[in-house]
């Protein structure tokens, strides 16, 4: 009779004890580009405490278990077991100090691995205090009635007293609203799917994607401020016809025209507006009507969700997903006890506040999408602020974020400036543009150089509509002139400087942008690394070029994506990697003082085609020395793997003037620009005003391309380039004289006060002497006045180390 096989449990038995009970193992690889990372990352000062603890999810481990201890003798030790996730924020503060944490998983045998290599951090004095709240208490804080968006139940017997007092012309703007809501209600029958054969990104394809959100947030929206109103003591039809509205738009497909997955410029907006519209006409809803509208929000917000979690906590760079987070947690709030799998997508958006926003930044303030899109993100961000604190009494705005963000529009667009610099959608960007969304910012950080930015273009400008009325009276705050501020700022985190003679008035300014960044070209801060941009009295000179058709179209991904778009180098006619967060750039070295600035960035590792191949250059340093208010050298110091041909880009809306490589003028409107190409010599010029691609032919738009071209291929080449904005009705400077000598160059420039030397040297090993002064492989810069009495004396380290 054949014998039957052991059973597992039975083989077990026979087995040592040390294979039963095997560890599991633990994936500890370190992050790459596109992943947040492990946080605190090694030897990180915290600006929170609690820190925010991040590390790589594994897809077997379903519990971990998080270690954190004070260094040099200190008791304290913290402890944590986190489930079904892989960041976690602890619910109490810890005190300054050194620390040193790790983490280890458990698989669903209850195997554990083993712990991870530790990782040391600090936390400095002063820091931020926010500890999360645990889950059962953030839950226990939410209002069980209606409505809990942006307000509470409790609160609405003030917000009524204050719209027949204070806020009384707030409440009659509402009013009018509603009226003319009534009056002309919008339409509720579903929206249009795309066509068969539609292709996507093209302008038949972009009608119905944009369109289908302009119609759904006129439906809901209006749905919203009709109910409110109502609560606020006006009109019953108000809550009626909001009413009908939430039931009409009820009936459309979850997953058709404006499904999350679908259409997410739709889903968004359909998503949370019906939140707030339920929310704040709750009390008019039949069961049977709030049990359609929770079917609705059910399906929406599992497709929100099965999108975002768990991906969102460890690849966190995508564009859209760092608005949905947050509108998924308004719909978990509006479903809180009313919908089963609400809770966890309340859960799921506050472990994003706090452990992984924001995202494009880090506590410098900059954005690495660029202005309209901080703009836009952060304006809504703001509407989540208002909901958290509401609901469950959470101040986001103690997030050392917001101490710094207003800073990013102030030198960025100084009161007047037309052209919001690096990042998609920007070329028209005005500085007014800002004033309502850094009025809020003023008002919550009590800041006062941004209370004087908005005052300078009359603000400030409260917020409109429902949401305004909630905000009610912000507090004043007194302005202050930015006079003891530096003129210049860098943005670290996001690698962009804003180099400016003032930051007052943009009709008085001469200003350079530039970037290498960390975040590379990926998403829509798209920019080349060590690109620049000029702007001198109002005017746009040296620009960002292309427009955006829709995208992700040729002339989108292949022009401005592409290098050949910026104010940068090609290499043998190649870019830099395209919209790739592997395209990494770094600024190297920043100084500002209030007559020179100094910028250096490095992007040879970025010339690439794919991330796992080799770059075309071992060095592209690029050395922006501003010396104020009208001299602009740019110094670039390129190493090639191979012999290869450079091409020097340059755009403007206006034809460039080109009488040879040292003679070239370029006027944009009452400002002028002379500019000159000191070395390499022979360089050949060529510009013409088309795109390669072109846009679609509705676009008209075309601009200036230069390229000035290296006569032959070479190993080694240095650009030096010189740029002198002025009026026109001024007198341009003298072109910059330059002498080539040992170890690198001796450039000497007239200025208006005096001279300026600059000794500029090839490589690390490089001496020059010149000017009495002498240099090993630094830059610097000596300033004299016009009797030749050295004024300053600056020395740029860090960019030949």
């Amino acid at each position: 009779m054949a014998r039957l096989p052991l059973s597992l449990a039975a083989l077990a038995c026979m087995l040592p004890s040390s294979l039963v009970h095997a560890e599991v193992s633990l994936d500890e690889r370190p992050s790459v580009a596109g992943e947040w990372g492990y946080r605190p990352e090694q030897d990180a000062a915290s600006q929170v405490t609690p820190p925010s603890f991040c590390w790589r999810p594994q897809r077997d481990i379903t519990s971990w278990e998080l270690e954190c201890t004070a260094v040099s003798g200190s008791p304290f030790r913290y402890v944590a077991s986190v489930e079904d996730t892989n960041v976690h924020c602890p619910p109490k503060v810890f005190p300054p100090g050194c620390y040193q944490w790790r983490y280890r998983g458990t698989d669903h045998q209850g195997r554990p691995t083993p712990w991870s290599r530790m990782r040391s951090f600090s936390i400095k004095a002063g820091a931020s205090e926010m500890p999360m709240p645990v889950r059962s208490e953030l839950l226990a804080r939410i209002p069980t009635h209606h409505p809990r968006l942006f307000v509470r139940p409790e609160q609405m017997p003030h917000l009524r007293q204050l719209a027949q007092g204070p806020l009384n012309d707030l409440f009659r703007q509402l009013v009018k609203q509603s009226d003319q809501l009534v009056a002309n209600p919008p339409p509720t029958s579903e929206p249009p799917k795309y066509p068969p054969g539609t292709v996507r990104n093209s302008d038949a394809w972009r009608t119905i994607w944009w369109g289908n959100r302009t119609y759904t947030t006129r439906a809901l929206n209006g749905a919203a401020t009709l109910a409110f109103t109502r609560l606020l003591g006006g009109k019953e039809e108000y809550g009626q016809l909001a009413k009908r509205i939430l039931m009409d738009c009820a009936q459309w497909d979850p997953k058709g025209s404006t499904g999350y997955r679908y259409n997410d410029e739709a889903g968004m907006p359909y998503a949370y507006y019906f939140a707030r519209t339920y929310s704040f006409v709750h009390d008019l809803l039949s069961e049977d009507q709030r049990q359609q509208c929770r079917h609705v929000l059910q399906v929406r917000g599992e497709e929100m969700y099965r999108h975002l979690n768990p991906r969102h906590l460890w690849r966190p760079y995508s564009s859209h997903s760092n608005r949905a987070w947050h509108f998924l947690g308004e719909v978990g709030i509006a479903m809180h006890g009313e919908i089963e799998e609400a809770d966890d997508w309340i859960w799921m958006a506050m472990n994003v506040f706090y452990n992984v926003y924001p995202v494009w930044s880090d506590e410098d303030g900059g954005w690495h999408e660029g202005y309209v899109y901080w703009n836009s993100y952060i304006s809504r961000f703001t509407w989540w602020a208002d909901v958290m604190r509401a609901a469950m009494r959470i101040n986001a705005y103690n997030k050392p974020y917001f101490s710094q963000c207003g800073y990013f529009p102030m030198y960025l667009l100084p009161p007047g400036k037309i052209g919001g610099g690096f990042g998609d959608l920007n070329a028209k960007a005005r500085s007014s543009g800002a004033v309502p969304l850094v009025t809020q910012l003023a008002a919550q950080s009590g800041n006062e150089y941004w209370q004087w930015y908005v005052e300078q273009m009359k603000g400030p400008k409260p917020t409109t509509g429902y949401v305004g009325f909630i905000r009610g009276a912000l507090p004043k705050v007194t302005a202050r002139s930015p006079d003891d501020l530096p003129t210049s700022r860098i943005f670290r985190g996001v690698g962009v400087a804003m180099l400016n003679t003032t930051i007052k008035d943009a009709n008085q300014d001469v200003q350079v942008l530039f970037k290498s960044s960390r975040f590379g070209t990926q998403s829509h801060g798209y920019d080349a690394n060590n690109s620049f941009l000029i702007w001198a009295f109002g005017q746009r000179l040296l620009i960002r070029s292309g427009y955006r058709d829709s995208y992700g179209t040729p002339h989108h991904k292949n022009w401005m994506w592409s290098t050949r778009s910026v104010n940068d180098i090609t290499v043998d006619g190649e870019s830099q990697m395209r919209h790739s967060a592997a395209a990494r750039g770094d600024i190297i070295a920043f100084k500002t003082t209030p007559t020179i600035d100094v910028v250096v960035g490095e992007a040879g590792d970025t010339y690439r085609d794919k991330p796992n191949q080799p770059s075309r250059l071992d060095r592209l340093t690029r050395s922006i020395l501003f010396i104020k208010p009208g001299l602009i050298v740019v110094f670039d110091q390129l190493v090639a793997k191979q012999p290869a041909r450079f091409q020097y880009w340059l755009h403007a809306t206006k034809k460039f003037t080109i009488a040879d490589q040292r003679s070239i003028r370029l006027q944009v409107g009452g400002t002028k620009c002379n500019i000159a190409f000191l070395a390499p010599e022979s360089l050949q010029l060529t510009q013409t005003n088309e795109y390669d691609p072109n846009p679609r032919p509705r676009i008209k738009l075309r601009e200036w391309h230069l390229t000035a071209e290296t006569p032959i291929k070479a190993k080694q080449v240095e650009f030096i380039a010189v740029y002198t904005p002025h009026r026109k009705t001024d007198s341009p400077p003298p072109t910059p004289r330059i002498e080539r000598v040992d170890g690198g160059y001796v450039l000497t420039a007239k200025l208006a006060d005096g001279q300026a030397t600059l000794l500029l040297p090839r490589g690390p090993n490089s001496t020059i002497s010149a000017s009495g002064m002498t240099t090993h492989g630094q830059i610097k810069i000596q300033r004299c006045d016009a009797a030749g009495n050295v004024k300053q004396t600056l020395t740029v380290s860090g960019i030949n180390e």
